[in-house]
Parts: structure tokens; C-alpha cells; sequence
């Protein structure tokens, strides 16, 4: 299907078909077609995630087929063909294109038809994961916003560190405390926060940075009423999260770095969000921050 005959223009035509997508993994579009696809996926990250899956899949079966396109005509076949009277060489050539055609069809159509069932399985797994009201659509949002936006070199965030108003503006969209949290004593600054869409309801990205150009991201949001509040860890290849609740808040500190260092980066967030007037008796009651022994 060519389709660059299915509204392939700049002009906003509202939101992008999976076939559309499917089109674009496979270098189907024009030129103006493909930069609307680039600029749905920048500000989708869930279809990104989606093409990101389409198109693993697309290079396994690729270099797992590969080498039957490479493999001779069985000597078996070779033999059986020649020992019929003698037949003129571009019939011999023919029958054996012929069978490899046929494999090739039939070989093909069970490949797709088990790749667009396993596109299908992925997605419902996917929308099951980030689904809002849950504890581990929670865990899964702040682990697949961070993969997303640490990669961005100059967009990494919406607002700038520098930008008085950051706390303020995060505090009132998710109505949830957000506080600018220092670790420049664990060797992180920071790089400034955004907005994130979170179900029904908001919650806010801040975004840190040390001298290797390390990145982790502290994910805040106003939590579902039962969402445990035990201070657990969770490892998502190679990315590892601490999440727990507190004041009426969630937290989840995630990065690609050493356990060790979460855990500590975790305990400088929590250490400053005692509440100022339980003063110095509750830090010498408490200990400095949840031991990640309810770890997972």
C-alpha cells in the first residue's frame, strides 16, 4: 500500500493511525509524511516506545531468516530433478525458484501474521503497565518517561533550573508540595523539570545532572488512594528506580547508575523532606532515610 496517497501533507490532520506508523518503520513515506510522523513521535512517547518495538522486532526476523536466503537447493531436490528425462536447464532453474517462492510465501505470511499478533500483545501489555490507578503503572510511567527524556540533548527539559517559578508552577498543576531537592553534595545539579501527563490526573519530572553527564530524574505525582508506601526498589534492564509515598506524595528516583548511588541520592531526597518544625528531636528519632530493605 503506498502510503503516500493517505494525507501525507504538513497540515495538522489530527492523530497518527498505527498503519501510518507501521509506514514509517518500514520507509514507506514521503518526505513530508515522514517529518509528521517524527513530530507525533516526539510528543508521544508511548507510539515512540511502540515503532521503537516494531522495529526490534522487524531486524530479529531479518537476521533470523537471513540465512535460508543464502542456502543452496538441497542436494535431495537437485538429485530427484535430474533424474527425470533430461529436462532443459531453465526448467530445472524454474522448479527450483518455484519451491523456494512458495516457502518464501508461506514461510512470510506465518512470520507477519506472528509479528502483528506480537505487536498486539506488546501494546495491551504496554497500556496494561502504564495504566493509571495502579501501583506498578506508577513504577512503569516514571521508568519510561525517564528513558525518554534523559536521551534529549538540548530539550532534556520544559522549564530551566534557572527559571524562578519551576517549583511554584509544578506545585499548583499537580497539587502536590514539589521541591527543588539539592544534591550538589552527592555531585548532582540541577538541570530544571517539566509536566507530565499521568491518567487522569498530572504529575512532574525533575531532572539532575553530574560531571560525566550522568542524568537521574526524581518523578512526582499525587498518589491513588491504597498505593502502599513502602520504600522499595525495582531494576528495569539497565535502569534501576527507589519509588515510595510520603505526605500525601510519590516519589520515584530513577537512573542507569549503581544501586548504591540511588540509595544514596534517595536518602538526600528524603532527609530534606522532613517538615521544618519537627526540628533536630525527630531527625535524632528517625533514622536518615527509609533502609531499602523492603527492596525488591
Amino acid at each position: 500500500m503506498n502510503m503516500d496517497d493517505k494525507n501525507t501533507s504538513g497540515a495538522p490532520a489530527g492523530p497518527i493511525s498505527e498503519e501510518m506508523l507501521s509506514a514509517w518503520v518500514d520507509g514507506e513515506l514521503n518526505s513530508e509524511a515522514r517529518a509528521r510522523v517524527q513530530a507525533w513521535l516526539h510528543d508521544h512517547p508511548q507510539d515512540q516506545a511502540l515503532v521503537g518495538a516494531w522495529r526490534a522486532d522487524r531486524e530479529a526476523l531479518q537476521q533470523h531468516f537471513q540465512p535460508v536466503l543464502q542456502e543452496p537447493v538441497p542436494p535431495a531436490l537437485l538429485a530427484a530433478a535430474s533424474r527425470r528425462r533430461d529436462p532443459p536447464r531453465w526448467a530445472l532453474a524454474a522448479a527450483a525458484a518455484g519451491l523456494l517462492l512458495t516457502g518464501a510465501l508461506v514461510g512470510g505470511g506465518g512470520v507477519w501474521k506472528w509479528q502483528q499478533q506480537r505487536h498486539v500483545e506488546q501494546l495491551a501489555l504496554q497500556r496494561q503497565q502504564l495504566a493509571a490507578g495502579s501501583a506498578q503503572g506508577w513504577v512503569q510511567r516514571a521508568a519510561f518517561a525517564h528513558s525518554v527524556y534523559v536521551a534529549e540533548p538540548r530539550h532534556a527539559v520544559e522549564v530551566k533550573a534557572q527559571e524562578e517559578h519551576l517549583s511554584r508552577w509544578l506545585t499548583r498543576r499537580i497539587n502536590v508540595p514539589v521541591k527543588l531537592f539539592d544534591l550538589q553534595a552527592q555531585g548532582f545539579e540541577l538541570v530544571g523539570g517539566r509536566l507530565l501527563p499521568d491518567g487522569p490526573g498530572k504529575s512532574a519530572q525533575l531532572m539532575y545532572q553530574d560531571a560525566q553527564q550522568r542524568r537521574v530524574t526524581v518523578y512526582l505525582r499525587k498518589p491513588e488512594e491504597g498505593t502502599p508506601a513502602a520504600f522499595r526498589f525495582e531494576q528495569h534492564g539497565p535502569v534501576g528506580m527507589f519509588y515510595w509515598v510520603e505526605e500525601g506524595a510519590g516519589y520515584a528516583l530513577v537512573g542507569a547508575l549503581p544501586k548504591e548511588t540511588l540509595l544514596a541520592l534517595s536518602q538526600a531526597i528524603h532527609a530534606q523532606m522532613v517538615p521544618a518544625s519537627v526540628g533536630a528531636a525527630a531527625s535524632a528519632a528517625q533514622p536518615a532515610a527509609p533502609a531499602a530493605s523492603g527492596s525488591r
